[in-house]
């Protein structure tokens, strides 16, 4: 469409543009200029009677091309961005950034303009282009002896063949994509490919003429992979070729104005074919060619400026995404590209994942705005922000956690490994730091293969990284599927300084994994010098056996330095075996068998006694008589959040009267002791993510604790860590009975009653079946807190009973709770309290000052009756 715009109105026109500060790159690669001879005649108009109408004509033009708008311009002012500076002055057809992409060589080539065909393009025809001699139906059709050109438009299928002027047949197989861009021949007959990206639609080209990069070849139409495409053989048939004789032009007189023709500003065209996407004309490149083609107006000869618009393949925005091309990627945007779009070629990533790898934060921001997803997986379930943390890029891991990215999720094909996984390998200090300032709960998350992000900090010996996790919480005796700890992963790598700081964290020097193997034996296999020399100063085992029946010193190479050190050191630990005789023994490494997502160890350092086996381990209370719990789960209340359920709005957190639990798990300081509430945690009707922040009894144990022999009240508990106070310990689990199985059993050491004053009542007896908790001892100044708990269900009649941290508890310090004085008037019979506590209330001195000051009898009652307690007494089981 030519419009035609005065002098004046140009001289406004280019005013404005200069004052705007915008500059209009002239990019004319898709178009070919024809040569300009130096002697060319001016070609004169026809008649001034047409030149009228052709004014006339093109105003009206003028006019129609105002209400159309092939672009939507944005007005980018109010968004507060880094770039946005840099969105006024390049233009969309700038060209590619030098920078490869990470996965794959050929994307580099992609992002240098794939040749994409021209054949739907419309260029201005030539005067001398209408002067050649015989064009056989490729561009003329003869009618009556006259050249009658359809169209002054002339057309070319790509930039390797010379423009032509084409009828409407084959104007009409040129849209269709029926010439071949290599060589400009139409592909009606013969064998040709054919290519079908979209279905009904066919691309057809030579075999010959496929564009190939990098040893790969791609549809010259679309850009496609060619190997999909199908080679189709049409018969060949007669036609008579449509000749145009030559047309002498008539000169009539015009008016002696002067043409002005800017040759200066035309660029060179090479004689090197150039292979390009198809890009938008600027206005001065079309003000030219029209120069070119027609004679000038007497009143104007400055024609419109308006490029018709540039249809780009959907795969264009992964890739300005992937550099950074912010312009572009908002007029793809703009122009209705998809932001969610599948790059299948690169594991079906999206165009956010390729801006979040290379850190474009404005990018990302466009694409978000956009409506691209924050969490699309792409073939190894990576997400955006997953490729954000792995390459480093600070500022748009802050953006996509801004916007609302999840953190939880876990790379199948890496493992199961997370964001903070991802990042803690790599050692990339300040996204750890970040991602542990948003979710702290993650800092022992677990991979597919057990581990930790302190655990790969250490393989990879990223020291201030393991500081950093250590502070913020992470466990260093965390198992991983073959039951390696920290340490051990400290002896593979030989970082001394790291097995230092992790000895300092009480991490367990004589922990071993499922092949028997101590870290002394991985330090001596790897040939670790340094680490051999501190676990033995530490006091490492040398004597200890694997399963394979190997000692550290059986690992190593003989008569090297590790073994030189292992002998010494075994010389020296057997000449004082005798005086350790005493020492605390490991009965068993784990009291659970790895039901526990923390392993339970069994010492004894005080007598010959072997681990206590007449129970049987479980991880969940059971039945073994008919009792009806109600589960189902259409009765349970839910919540249908979908934040971590810590508002006010959360429906399981009305029915405990609030959420209890702050961002570490653990009940606030201001939680009542005294008479607990029944915390009511979310169930597996609830709406929200596993990982809210109202579920903690139901996650299981993870305090370490250690089963151990007393020295005056048998079995016990102790922490083998330091525990915050609020922090959950354990559950008391056992075998559900009611109360008249109760009364008929003879030994009542364990029972624990659940009166919660609703239908019968009911207790838990872990004489036979239990867990840890039936090793927890009585404690006049009680460590632990009894609350009733509801997870899975919520029948009132059979809560669980939760241990909680009522106080700060140190490491190695024995914990246990109060079993109330109602337990002790029936038990003080057998034997007294143990616990020497400076408030002791049931030795046999304060018993004796009790009974003193007591002036009227105690209420007598049977034993049977008495022996059960209420929800917070329960029943102890001396070794008496």
């Amino acid at each position: 469409m030519i419009i035609l715009f005065s002098l004046q109105k140009e001289s406004s026109f280019v005013k404005a543009e200069q004052e705007s500060g915008r500059e209009k790159r002239v990019d004319l690669t898709h178009r070919e200029i024809c040569e300009i001879k130096e002697g060319q005649a001016l070609l004169a108009e026809q008649c001034e009677e047409k030149a009228t109408d052709l004014s006339k004509g093109n105003k009206m033009e003028e006019e129609d091309s105002c209400s159309k708008q092939e672009y939507t311009e944005l007005t980018l002012e109010s968004l507060d961005l880094k770039a946005q500076e840099e969105l006024f002055s390049p233009s969309l057809s700038g060209k590619f950034t030098q920078r490869r992409f990470t996965h794959f060589v050929t994307e580099t080539d992609l992002s240098e303009e794939l040749p994409l065909c021209c054949c739907r393009m419309e260029t201005p025809c030539s005067g001398e282009s209408l002067s050649q001699t015989e064009h056989t139906c490729m561009a003329t059709e003869s009618v009556d002896g006259l050249v009658n050109v359809l169209k002054h438009e002339m057309m070319r299928p790509s930039n390797t063949v010379h423009l032509l002027v084409l009828c409407e047949d084959h104007r009409a197989g040129m849209v269709k994509h029926q010439c071949c861009p290599g060589c400009g021949l139409f592909c009606r007959a013969g064998s040709f490919m054919e290519c079908r990206p979209y279905g009904s639609i066919s691309h057809r080209f030579h075999r010959g003429c496929a564009s190939v990069i990098k040893a790969q070849s791609f549809c010259p139409h679309c850009g496609e992979d060619a190997t999909g495409a199908q080679e189709v053989t049409v018969p060949k048939t007669v036609s008579n070729p449509v000749t145009v004789p030559k047309a002498e032009p008539v000169l009539p007189s015009v008016p002696a104005v002067p043409a002005v023709y800017p040759v200066a500003l035309l660029p060179v065209v090479s004689t090197r074919p150039l292979i390009h996407r198809a890009k938008k004309t600027t206005e001065l490149e079309r003000t030219l060619l029209q120069m070119l083609i027609q004679p000038p107006h007497p009143l104007s000869f400055v024609y419109s400026m308006k490029p018709k618009k540039v249809k780009y393949h959907t795969k264009q925005l992964y890739i300005s995404a992937h550099h950074g091309e912010l312009q572009k990627v908002i007029h793809l945007l703009v122009d209705g590209k998809d932001p969610n779009y599948l790059m299948y070629s690169q594991n079906k990533r999206t165009p956010l994942h390729a801006a979040a790898s290379e850190g474009h934060q404005e990018v990302c921001h466009m694409l978000v705005q956009a409506g691209a997803n924050l969490d699309m997986f792409d073939e190894e379930q990576r997400t955006p922000l997953m490729d954000a943390c792995e390459n480093n890029h600070l500022d748009t891991v802050k953006y996509l956690l801004r916007a609302g990215a999840a953190l939880s999720h876990k790379v199948s094909d890496i493992k199961g490994s997370t964001c903070l996984h991802l990042a803690a390998k790599l050692g990339h200090y300040d996204v750890v730091q970040h991602l542990l300032s948003k979710a702290s709960k993650q800092v022992n998350c677990q991979d597919d293969g057990g581990w930790t992000p302190i655990t790969w900090a250490i393989e990879y010996k990223h020291r201030e990284l393991v500081l950093l996790l250590l502070s913020r919480g992470a466990d260093v005796n965390i198992r991983d599927k073959e039951e390696n700890i920290c340490l051990h992963w400290a002896a593979l790598s030989g970082s001394n300084d790291i097995a230092q700081i992790l000895l300092d964290a009480r991490c367990d020097l004589h922990a071993v994994n499922v092949h028997g193997d101590s870290t002394l034996h991985i330090a001596a296999r790897e040939n670790q010098l340094e680490c051999v020399t501190l676990l033995l100063s530490q006091g490492a085992d040398v004597n200890l056996k694997n399963r394979e029946g190997e000692t550290p010193l059986d690992c190593c190479i003989y008569s090297s330095k590790v073994w030189v050190s292992l002998k010494t050191n075994k010389k020296l630990t057997d000449a004082r075996r005798s005086r350790d005789s005493h020492r605390e023994k490991v009965l068993s490494r784990d009291i659970s068998r790895g039901y526990e997502a923390v392993p339970i160890a069994c010492v004894n350092g005080v007598d010959s006694d072997s681990c206590p086996d007449n129970y049987k381990y479980v991880p969940d209370s059971c039945v073994t008589s008919p009792i009806n719990i109600d589960k189902d789960i259409t009765h349970l209340q839910h919540c249908v959040c979908t934040d971590d359920c810590s508002s006010n709005t959360c429906m399981c957190a009305q029915l405990s009267l609030r959420c209890w639990y702050d961002k570490e798990g653990r009940l606030p300081l201001e939680f009542c002791q005294k008479e607990p509430p029944v915390l009511f945690e979310c169930n597996h009707a609830c709406s929200c993510w596993r990982s809210c922040r109202n579920r903690v009894v139901q996650n299981g144990l993870r305090a370490r604790l250690q089963l151990y022999k007393t020295q005056r009240m048998g079995w016990g508990v102790r922490a083998l860590q330091d525990i915050p106070q609020g922090t959950f310990i354990c559950e008391y689990v056992g075998e559900i009975i009611t109360d008249a199985e109760a009364d008929g059993r003879e030994n009542d050491s364990f029972l624990f009653t659940l009166d919660n004053k609703v239908g019968d009542v009911h207790c838990i007896d872990a004489r036979l079946f239990g867990n840890i908790g039936r090793f927890i001892n009585h404690l006049c100044e009680p460590n632990l807190l009894a609350v009733r708990v509801f997870t899975m269900h919520q029948d009132l009649r059979f809560p669980r009973i939760a241990f909680f941290s009522r106080k700060p508890i140190q490491s190695g310090d024995q914990i246990g709770f109060d079993y109330g004085d109602h337990f002790w008037k029936v038990k003080s019979k057998y034997y007294s309290c143990q616990c020497f506590s400076p408030r002791c209330r049931h030795s046999s001195a304060a018993r004796a000052q009790s009974l003193e000051r007591v002036t009227a009898p105690a209420q007598q009652s049977s034993i049977s009756s008495l022996s059960k307690f209420n929800l917070f007494n329960f029943s102890d089981k001396f070794n008496l």
